[in-house]
């Protein structure tokens, strides 16, 4: 989310208000630039506008995008493609030479992370601190109002979608076996790499290791300390270029060290990455089959289940309390079908039907009415992801879109 937020900071107080929800909250960073819009207060008098569980019908600028898909071709050579970075370029830095805390993290990390301690003191005194790494991890001004609408008009637009349909056909293959393995839809894949990266367009330009020094030596106060966690991810990224041979020193992701297609975290790679092109490695900044297979399996092990749905339309409540009731418990299912429609709740007769738990999911429009879905498990798997109801309807809507566009063709 790097060219986001540099955009969100560039632009008018009034933009900023209808861009900022463009920045989501990534589990895979952890930073929680933006707050979650669904954990904020329901409105007091919401007309209901809940987005439809199928596929929405394409419009006349989409079915103009149709027409150019169908003159798609699939990119060659595109197994082990390189991602294209974005073009924002970080600034220099100061190293951090032999400052005595980084010093003393060499020294009790090398033995265990497999390290010769004279050449990870030698590494990490290359490292920088990164003003601009701390400046983009801070909070969004208090009171900005989040617009679910100017969201998803950011991803779920005609270049996006026509790259979506390009990404598919290159890589159908490995979608479609992704699918039949973890049983996770080939659009939930095509909608999660299309958010996070244009699917491999925009994947950072800041060195890892000096995002993850400046993170873990040198977090900025004014929000939650997550010095922590990125001491942690600090740990991973090494244990990784060790073991897939990379060099610290080359590697680029995000201002909080995501990398590759999908912006995982060094240490989502170590636990949730498979080698899916079967090359021997896994490779989530150079091979996307590689990337699908690891989004799927990440999916999965955080509760994705095959064969159901995301999210269906729901008319919420008008009664403000009860409203307030089903809102309260976020984005985790927590409320049978019966027990949302006795709340005030009307479902579609499909959700109505569903046997399990579902979420009342809010997501404002700024000024105007919010809009409503009641989630599944699956939606709530999707925030796993990235913890935002925003971020998981922004896959969901890019992915069926993309979809639409290629049974089309």
């Amino acid at each position: 989310m790097t060219t986001i937020q540099t955009l969100i900071r560039r632009t008018s107080p009034f933009r900023q208000g209808l861009l900022l929800a463009a920045c989501a909250l990534c589990l895979n960073c952890g930073t929680g630039w933006a707050a979650d819009a669904t954990s904020a207060s329901p409105a007091s008098a919401a007309k209901p506008a809940a987005a439809a569980s199928q596929p929405p019908k394409a419009s006349s600028a989409q079915a103009r995008v149709a027409k150019a898909g169908k003159r798609a071709k699939a990119s060659k050579g595109a197994k082990h493609a390189k991602p294209r970075k974005t073009a924002i370029k970080p600034d220099a830095g100061t190293p951090y030479g032999s400052r005595a805390d980084v010093m003393a993290f060499a020294h009790a990390q090398a033995e265990s992370l497999g390290y010769d301690e004279e050449a990870l003191r030698k590494l990490l005194m290359q490292a920088r601190q990164l003003p601009a790494v701390q400046r983009l991890v801070m909070p969004a001004p208090a009171g900005t109002a989040k617009n679910w609408q100017a969201y998803r008009e950011r991803f779920v637009e005609p270049q996006r979608l026509q790259a979506g349909l390009a990404f598919w056909q290159a890589h159908a293959a490995a979608l479609e076996r992704a699918q039949a393995q973890y049983g996770v839809p080939a659009e939930i894949i095509v909608g999660i790499i299309g958010v996070e990266t244009f699917y491999g367009r925009i994947t950072g330009e800041f060195r890892t290791l000096d995002a993850l020094a400046t993170l873990s030596f040198d977090f900025p106060t004014g929000r939650k300390d997550r010095s922590e966690f990125f001491q942690d991810e600090l740990r991973q990224f090494l244990i990784l270029c060790k073991r897939e041979h990379f060099d610290p020193l080359g590697v680029k992701g995000s201002y909080t060290g995501a990398l590759g297609f999908a912006q995982f975290m060094p240490g989502s790679w170590n636990r949730f990455g498979v080698d899916f092109d079967g090359d021997g490695r896994i490779d989530l900044m150079g091979s996307a089959d590689d990337a699908i297979g690891s989004v799927a399996n990440f999916l999965v092990q955080h509760g994705w289940k095959a064969g159901q749905t995301t999210d269906y339309s729901v008319a919420a409540p008008v009664d403000s309390i009860a409203r307030a009731t089903l809102l309260g418990q976020d984005v985790v299912p927590s409320f049978t079908a019966a027990q949302m429609a006795k709340l005030g709740a009307v479902l579609s007769p499909a959700g109505q039907m569903y046997e399990s738990l579902l979420a009342l999911v809010e997501l404002q429009n700024g000024g105007a009415a919010p809009s409503y879905v009641a989630g599944t498990e699956n939606f709530y798997a999707l925030t796993r992801y990235n913890w935002s109801a925003y971020y998981a309807m922004g896959v969901i809507e890019l992915g069926r879109q993309v979809a639409a566009l290629r049974r089309a063709q």
